[in-house]
């Protein structure tokens, strides 16, 4: 192994939706890249579905010697639209960032949260509106629901709740 080395990470700013296929682009040209991904629950069709999209969307991580790894490639990789830069020269990212980055598993994040308003489309019931407490099985929810003057919880159907804002 060379002693000259400077491999530092960088920071490489993808075209439009195309984090994934800059990812598989440089990893085959045999560049050492990072893209973090998060899970997520979101509501589709009626039903909670886990997706996953990249932590930084339009970013990826890449690692490069300064002194022994050939840039030029890199610009016209499929997906790639640049290297960040300030000023004239890539700016490495800090390693305590990229550990950290590594180190720290995401939890699956949820569309809706405690707390968040919601408006109600059943029949009959078109635009009342309630606070989502939590879920209540694959296709049921805990609601808050204000009915005659007080608030009552109601395990209700998934279906017809839209989140408010």
């Amino acid at each position: 192994m060379d002693s000259t080395t400077e491999k530092h990470w960088y920071l490489v700013q993808c075209k439009p939706k195309q984090d994934l296929r800059a990812l598989e682009h440089l990893q085959h040209q045999g560049y050492e890249c990072l893209l973090p991904m998060h899970k997520f629950e979101r509501l589709k069709k009626g039903q909670w579905r886990i997706h996953e999209e990249p932590l930084f969307p339009g970013y990826l991580f890449i690692e490069l010697d300064t002194l022994q790894d050939n840039w030029m490639p890199i610009r016209s990789t499929r997906g790639v639209s640049q290297i960040v830069r300030f000023g004239a020269d890539p700016v490495p990212v800090p390693i305590n960032i990229i550990e950290r980055i590594r180190n720290t598993a995401c939890p699956i994040e949820h569309e809706l949260q405690p707390g968040d308003r919601v408006i109600v489309n059943w029949d009959g019931s078109q635009g009342m509106e309630a606070i989502f407490l939590t879920k209540d099985g694959t296709e049921r929810v805990l609601i808050l629901l204000r009915l005659l003057q007080r608030e009552v919880k109601v395990s209700a159907p998934l279906k017809g709740l839209l989140r408010v804002g």
